[in-house]
């Protein structure tokens, strides 16, 4: 259908939620919105009736990993139509494919081919670039990342992971390490988000890199240096910075197992829904049942209480969780407004990797990237590029 439109839903807006208004979609755009009446007045404009739904701008997640025993550290067809399927069944209609610490060499192959995806008209979430999640990082702070792979920005690798960066969105590092200082300013100066994670940084070593260019911290408390005793001083970490700094945005993993509610209450008082998105970091182990053992890399690791674990249970290894089940932690759990939780799934997402004018937000004019969801935010129905998904 050319133009067509969403009737009897609730349309979540940045800051409302309306009802009684149709969506007009035209051209794979945004056309606008007008009272539902409207629309009976003789007009052979075609309509779907949403059924009293939440209609919300799609779902865009900057940090999510894998799905359905792929990861995008595996530079196949099979892998990323999987991944991207699943994503957009549930309501995500953009995601960044998010790249874990690997071998440099499995890196460039895995850019190579997201360069070559991006290339081409795809079914499923469109993937709007890469998120660089290493492999420059604390092995203090490693988490599930492979320790064996780890790096420092100094090393002389970064000029062939940087050939990619038409296509590179975000870049995760420690900024603590050698040569980060130099590495953030590089990131900048060629329009990349530089964002700090799985460090063992200082507010000091933070502020210093923020004077560089970086402005994004990746998920809160999850691989996170706190602050910790220098003689009789105490001396603030990254978690603290990413809490105070006004210049940075920052994320959380909302599965409500990374993250218990007072924590989640504490990152949302502090940077409030224009600066905390909510990302999914969702492993290869989404969509598999409990007890499925899955990879990512060379790493082996398992679904237990609902979360990735590693095998030893020392640390979880990414969430098994899609961003659509987040969206009600937040509401629910956490206690945000509906608007303000949408908006962290959908704008400050899309205002952090810079396409807030194509994406996230039902406005005239952008991308008709849409979901239907039930109340429990199960997709009903997606839209992308103005078309049915299913």
């Amino acid at each position: 259908m050319q133009s067509w439109a969403l009737v009897n839903g609730r349309i979540v807006l940045p800051d409302a939620v309306v009802e009684g208004q149709a969506l007009l979609i035209a051209d794979g755009k945004i056309a606008g919105r007008v009272p539902d009446g409207d629309l009976s007045l003789g007009s052979a404009i075609s309509t779907v009736d949403a059924g009293g739904r939440l209609i919300t701008p799609g779902l865009i997640d900057i940090h999510t990993h894998g799905a359905l025993g792929h990861t995008f550290n595996e530079p196949t067809a099979e892998a990323f139509a999987a991944i991207t399927a699943e994503n957009a069944r549930q309501g995500v209609t953009s995601l960044l494919a998010t790249l874990l610490t690997a071998p440099v060499e499995d890196l460039v192959r895995c850019l190579e081919f997201a360069a070559r995806w991006m290339g081409g008209a795809r079914a499923g979430a469109q993937v709007l670039g890469v998120h660089l999640e290493g492999p420059y990082f604390s092995p203090a702070q490693k988490g599930a990342q492979d320790p064996g792979n780890l790096r420092t920005p100094d090393d002389g690798t970064a000029d062939r992971l940087l050939a990619w960066h038409r296509i590179l969105r975000i870049v995760t590092f420690a900024p603590e390490l050698p040569g980060a200082l130099e590495f953030t300013a590089r990131l900048a100066q060629l329009g990349l988000a530089p964002a700090a994670g799985h460090s063992a940084a200082t507010d000091a070593d933070v502020q210093a890199a923020m004077e560089q260019g970086l402005r994004h911290v990746v998920h809160l408390w999850s691989g996170q240096s706190s602050t910790v005793r220098q003689g009789p001083w105490r001396a603030p970490g990254l978690l603290e910075a990413s809490l105070v700094f006004e210049n940075l945005t920052a994320e959380i993993i909302a599965d409500n197992r990374h993250l218990p509610p007072t924590l989640m209450k504490l990152a949302f008082k502090c940077l409030g829904p224009d600066r905390l998105c909510a990302v999914s970091d969702a492993s290869s182990g989404a969509g598999l049942p409990e007890g499925a053992r899955y990879r990512m890399g060379q790493m082996e690791y398992e679904v237990h209480d609902g979360v990735g674990m590693l095998l030893d249970r020392s640390a979880f290894a990414g969430s098994t969780t899609l961003l659509n089940r987040m969206a009600p932690v937040l509401r629910d759990v956490v206690g945000i407004p509906l608007a303000q939780a949408v908006r962290m799934v959908t704008l400050t997402p899309a205002r952090i990797i810079g396409v807030d004018r194509q994406k996230g937000s039902i406005e005239a004019g952008k991308d008709a990237d849409l979901a239907v969801f039930d109340d429990d935010f199960t997709a009903w129905g997606v839209v992308i590029g103005g078309g049915w998904y299913r």
